[in-house]
C-alpha cells in the first residue's frame, strides 16, 4: 500500500453511496477551510484539486475517490462541519512528482493549491493559493516528462465547409513544447492531412474551442460519450474550451502582446487565420493554467505541410519508424536503428527529423554534406560525442530557469553544460559544413554566465531550495555574516559538553538536541543530586534528567532565529541567481538547437561508418535505383554479413514503374519492400542509406499497405480496413509517390480479391504512375508485364532440395509461379497426412482455376477474348486521362 494521508488515524470512511459532487455541496455546511477548498474546487472544476495541509497534498469530496482509485490509495476522511465526515486522499508533498506522473499520464489534470505563508505565522486560515494547472500538454517537471519525446500541447480551430464532402474541413492548428519552447502553426483545409498531423506531434493535450463550453472541460483518451466532432480521433485527450479566446481579434492581440509585436506580417502566417486564431487561443490557455510564468516561447513560426514529405499514420506504423508493431516499443524500430545521439535534446531532434523528412533537396544536402563531414573524420566525431555525453537537457533546463521552476541541481547542470562550450567550439572550429559552424564561436555572455553559477553554487546542491546549503562561501557578505555568527554559537555550543563536565564534575553528562525540545543538558538520574543550582528541568526520562541553563537557551534562540535568516538569505540569492539565468533562456535555448543539430548529425555519421551505409545521390526527376539496399532494422539484429541485400530500379525512361512482386512467404517479401520505403525516408531526412549505391528522386508521399489487422472499435473486418488504406493510397497518390503493397485482395474470396489486386495495380501503373511495389501471392498477377510496358515481374527466389526448400532472401528478375505455402506449413509441424491431403488438393484447386480463369496460354495479349480482359483504359473506364 502506498503511503498516503490514510496513515494519520481517522474515523470511519465517508459512505461512498453520498453524492460527493463539490459542485452540488451548500457551501455554508462547511467549515471555512472546505469552504475555501470548494471555492477553489468551482474555479477548477476540470482538475483534480491538490490542497496542501501541512506535509500532505489533500484532495477531497469526488476528487478523493478518483485518487484513491488511480493511485492505488486508501480513501479516509475528514470532518467538514454540518456535511458530516467528506472524503479524503492525499499523497506526501515530498513523492508529489511521482504520483502526479501517474495521475498526468493518465489523462487527469491537477490544479496544485500552495500554502502561501508559513503555518506558524498565520492569523487565522493559512492563506493558500492555486499557483499552477498542471495538464498533460503543460508539464515541466522533469520527473513528469519524457527525455526523448516532445510534450506537445496542440490547439485547433475546425471550420467546417462542404457538407457532402467527406474530406472538406477547414482547419488550423497551433502547436508548443513549453518545456523547450517551441511554438509553430499551420492552416489546411483536407481531413487527412489534419490527422496525419496530429499523428506526427502526438499531442499529450488538445485544446478544441466548443460553443456550449462556459468552464473547461478535460476529456481522457477514449473517454465515452464526450462531445467530440465524429472527423476527430479520441484516442487523444481533449480540453474543451471557451470559444471567445479564439476568436480573430483577440487572438491577434494576444499573440501581438505577448511576443511585444505591432504586427504578424513577420511570423509569415498571411493567410493563416485559422492558425492565428488556434495559436492566440493556446496562449490565453497557458496564461490561465501557468499563472503567469513567464515561458519563454519561441516566436511561432508557420509552416506548410506541403514543405515536408508526408506519412500518414498506416505507414507510419506499418513501417515501424518509432515503435514496432507487435508491441509499441522502441527497440526494433528504424527511430532505435538511427539513434546514437548522446543528448536528450539531440534525441528529440532525430525523432523529429525522422517524423518530418524534408522536400527539398538544398536542405538535404546540406545534412549530408555534414555528415559526410563527421564520417570522415573519426577523431572529431568521437571528441564531439564523448563531450556531449557531459552535456544536460538545455532545452528544458532554460525553461525550468525562465519559468521559475528549475532548482539548484539544474542550474548548475546547465551551468556545467555551458562551460562546454568552449571546448565544443575548438573541435569545431575548421568545420566547413554549415551546419556545423554554428557552434564555432561562444558567446561571451553565456560563458560568464556558467562562471557565475558554479561560482555561486555548491558542488552538490540539495534538491530543495529553502532549507540552506545551496551558495558558496565569499558570495554573500551577509550570508557570510549570518554563517559565521551561527558557527560561533555551535562552536559554543561543542565545547559546552566540556565547559560543563569539568565544573560539576559529572564525567557522564552530555549535551544534545531535538526537533521537539531544542538543545538539553543531560545527566543520569543517580547523578541528578549534583546538578548545579542554575540548571532548570525541562524533561524526566526513565534514565536521566534533562535540563536547560539560560545561557543555553539564549544560544538556542540565537541559532535558529540565525538559521532561518541564513536559510532565507540563502534562497534570495538562488532567486537572485535563477532571475539571471532565466534572462538568458532565449541564448541558451539556441545554443541548444544547435547543439542537437551537432548530436544528430555526429550520430548518423557514426551509424554511416559502422554500418557501411552510403551517401544517396539526391535528383528532382522520379529515379528509384537502389543497389544492393539493406533494411536498416533488420540488419542489425542478425548476425554481421548474414543479411542478403537487394536492388531495385523504378522510375526511370530505362525501367518499369510498378513491380509485381512474387514468391513464397517467409521469403523476404515483405522486409524488402519496407526497406525501400525506409530507405527512401532516410534519405529525405538527410541520412546516409544502408546500401551500396543510391539515386533517389524526391517523394512527395510515401504509402504502405502491409499487414492485416482487424479494427474492432470501428466494427471493421480486416478486409475492411485493407480496402480503406487502399482507397487512401488511389485517392492520394500521385506519380511521385511511392506505394508499397503487401497482399492486396487476400481478406476475401480468391477471385473477388485477385480482380481487386489486379485493377488496383492496373490504376497505379496507368492512371497514377507511381513508383510502386506489388508484392502478392496472385502468380495471375504476372500477366499484368505482358500487357503493361511499365510493369515489371521480380520474385524472392527459392531453392529446392528433394522434399526440402531453402530461402534465398534474393530478388531477381521473373514472376513466381508458386507460393510454397503447404511447404511453409510442414516446417511449421502440421501433421503429414495434413501435408499430404492438402498436397492433393492444391492439384485439383490450380486444374480448376485455371479453367475458370480461361488461362490456358502463359500470356495474354491485349487482344485476348478469353481470360483477364484487357488494361482498364482500353474499356473506357477512366476515360482519355493516362496518369
Amino acid at each position: 500500500m502506498s503511503t498516503s494521508s490514510s496513515d494519520r488515524p481517522t474515523a470511519a470512511t465517508p459512505d461512498p453511496a453520498h453524492d460527493w459532487d463539490p459542485l452540488r455541496i451548500d457551501r455554508q455546511l462547511l467549515t471555512p477551510m472546505m469552504q475555501h477548498y470548494l471555492d477553489l474546487k468551482r474555479q477548477y472544476p476540470h482538475a483534480i484539486l491538490m490542497y496542501r495541509l501541512g506535509d500532505f497534498y489533500e484532495t477531497f469530496f469526488q476528487d478523493a475517490y478518483t485518487v484513491s482509485r488511480e493511485l492505488e490509495l486508501t480513501l479516509t476522511g475528514r470532518e467538514a462541519g454540518a456535511v458530516g465526515r467528506v472524503p479524503m486522499a492525499g499523497v506526501p508533498h515530498h513523492a508529489f512528482e511521482r504520483y502526479g506522473s501517474q495521475l498526468v499520464a493518465k489523462g487527469y489534470a491537477i490544479a496544485v493549491c500552495d500554502q502561501m505563508e508559513p503555518a506558524d505565522q498565520a492569523k487565522g486560515l493559512v492563506r493558500r493559493e492555486v499557483t499552477r494547472v498542471i495538464t498533460p500538454g503543460t508539464v515541466l517537471e522533469e520527473g513528469l516528462l519524457s527525455a526523448q519525446q516532445n510534450n506537445y500541447l496542440v490547439a485547433l480551430v475546425l471550420l467546417p465547409q462542404n457538407p457532402t464532402s467527406p474530406n472538406a474541413l477547414e482547419w488550423g492548428l497551433a502547436y508548443t513544447d513549453i518545456s523547450t519552447g517551441e511554438f509553430g502553426l499551420t492552416q489546411q483545409c483536407q481531413q487527412d492531412r489534419l490527422i496525419q498531423e496530429l499523428t506526427r506531434l502526438n499531442p499529450s493535450e488538445i485544446l478544441l474551442p466548443v460553443d456550449e463550453v462556459t468552464h473547461l472541460r478535460l476529456l481522457r483518451p477514449h473517454e465515452k460519450g464526450s462531445p467530440l466532432p465524429a472527423d476527430l480521433p479520441d484516442h487523444f485527450g481533449y480540453t474543451l474550451c471557451r470559444q471567445q479566446p479564439f476568436a480573430l481579434s483577440e487572438a491577434r492581440t494576444t499573440l501581438l502582446q505577448t511576443f511585444r509585436l505591432r504586427s504578424l506580417e513577420g511570423l509569415g502566417c498571411s493567410g493563416m487565420p485559422l492558425g492565428v486564431r488556434a495559436a492566440g487561443g493556446l496562449l490565453t490557455y497557458l496564461g490561465e493554467t501557468q499563472k503567469g510564468m513567464d515561458l519563454h516561447l519561441q516566436l511561432p513560426h508557420a509552416y506548410q505541410l506541403t514543405d515536408y514529405l508526408i506519412l500518414d499514420p498506416a505507414t507510419r506504423r506499418n513501417l515501424e519508424l518509432t515503435q514496432t508493431v507487435r508491441d509499441g516499443t522502441l527497440q526494433g524500430s528504424l527511430l532505435w536503428a538511427l539513434d546514437r545521439t548522446q543528448t536528450a535534446m539531440g534525441g528529440r531532434a532525430l525523432r523529429r527529423w525522422l517524423l518530418q523528412p524534408l522536400l527539398d533537396p538544398t536542405p538535404i544536402r546540406q545534412r549530408q554534406a555534414a555528415v559526410a563531414e563527421l564520417a570522415g573524420n573519426g577523431e572529431r566525431r568521437s571528441q564531439l560525442q564523448k563531450l556531449l555525453e557531459a552535456v544536460y537537457d538545455l532545452e528544458r533546463l532554460a525553461g525550468r530557469a525562465g519559468s521559475g521552476t528549475a532548482n539548484a541541481r539544474d542550474l548548475l547542470g546547465l551551468g556545467l553544460s555551458l562551460a562546454k562550450l568552449p571546448r565544443l567550439a575548438q573541435i569545431l572550429s575548421d568545420a566547413t559544413s554549415d551546419l556545423l559552424q554554428p557552434l564555432q564561436e561562444v558567446d561571451p555572455q553565456l560563458e560568464q554566465l556558467s562562471q557565475i553559477i558554479q561560482q555561486t553554487l555548491v558542488p552538490t546542491p540539495p534538491l530543495i531550495v529553502t532549507e540552506g546549503g545551496l551558495i558558496q562561501a565569499g558570495v554573500d557578505k551577509a550570508l557570510d555574516h549570518l554563517r559565521q555568527q551561527v558557527e560561533q554559537d555551535r562552536q559554543w555550543i561543542a565545547n559546552l559538553e566540556k565547559i560543563e563536565r569539568q565544573r560539576t564534575q559529572i564525567s557522564t553528562l552530555k549535551v544534545g538536541f531535538t526537533k521537539a525540545f531544542g538543545y538539553y543538558l543531560s545527566i543520569s538520574r543517580a547523578k541528578a543530586g549534583q546538578v548545579p543550582d542554575d540548571y532548570i528541568r525541562k524533561q524526566t526520562l526513565t534514565n536521566e534528567e534533562r535540563y536547560i541553563t539560560p545561557e543555553l537557551k539564549e544560544r538556542e534562540a540565537r541559532i535558529l532565529n540565525a538559521q532561518t535568516d541564513l536559510n532565507q538569505r540563502e534562497y534570495e540569492v538562488f532567486l537572485q541567481l535563477r532571475q539571471n539565468v532565466g534572462s538568458h533562456a532565449d541564448q541558451i535555448r539556441m545554443i541548444a538547437q544547435s547543439i542537437a543539430t551537432i548530436d544528430v548529425l555526429a550520430g548518423l555519421a557514426e551509424v554511416a561508418v559502422y554500418r557501411q551505409y552510403c551517401c544517396p545521390e539526391i535528383t528532382t526527376d522520379r529515379t528509384l535505383n537502389i543497389v544492393n539496399g539493406r533494411h536498416p532494422v533488420v540488419e542489425q539484429s542478425l548476425p554481421t554479413g548474414l543479411f542478403v541485400p537487394n536492388s531495385v530500379t523504378l522510375g526511370t525512361p530505362q525501367s518499369a514503374d510498378l513491380m509485381v512482386l512474387t514468391g513464397p512467404n517467409m521469403s523476404g517479401k515483405s522486409t524488402y519492400i519496407r526497406q525501400i520505403g525506409l530507405i527512401q525516408i532516410m534519405a529525405q531526412m538527410g541520412s546516409y542509406v544502408p546500401a551500396k549505391f543510391a539515386e533517389l528522386g524526391i517523394c512527395d508521399r510515401v504509402f504502405t499497405r502491409v499487414g492485416a489487422v482487424d479494427d474492432l472499435a470501428t466494427g471493421q473486418s480486416t478486409f475492411m480496413v485493407e480496402m480503406n488504406e487502399t482507397a487512401n493510397i488511389l485517392h492520394h497518390a500521385t506519380s511521385r509517390s511511392l506505394v508499397l503493397l503487401d497482399e492486396i485482395g487476400r481478406g476475401t474470396a480468391t477471385f473477388d480479391g485477385l480482380s481487386i489486386a489486379w485493377s488496383v495495380a492496373e490504376y497505379l501503373a496507368q492512371q497514377i504512375q507511381s513508383r510502386t511495389i506489388f508484392a502478392t501471392h496472385y502468380h495471375e498477377m504476372n500477366q499484368l508485364a505482358a500487357i503493361l510496358p511499365n510493369v515489371v515481374n521480380c520474385q524472392v527466389v527459392v531453392k529446392e532440395i528433394e522434399d526440402d526448400i531453402v530461402f534465398l532472401h534474393q530478388v531477381q528478375m521473373g514472376g513466381s509461379d508458386r507460393s510454397y505455402g503447404i511447404e511453409v506449413g510442414r516446417m511449421a509441424g502440421l501433421p503429414p497426412l495434413v501435408i499430404e491431403r492438402a498436397r492433393q488438393v492444391l492439384k485439383q484447386v490450380e486444374k480448376h482455376s485455371r479453367i475458370a480463369l480461361g488461362l490456358r496460354s502463359p500470356i495474354l495479349s491485349h487482344s485476348s477474348q478469353e481470360g483477364i480482359p484487357a488494361p482498364a483504359d482500353q474499356l473506357g473506364l477512366f476515360g482519355d486521362h493516362q496518369g
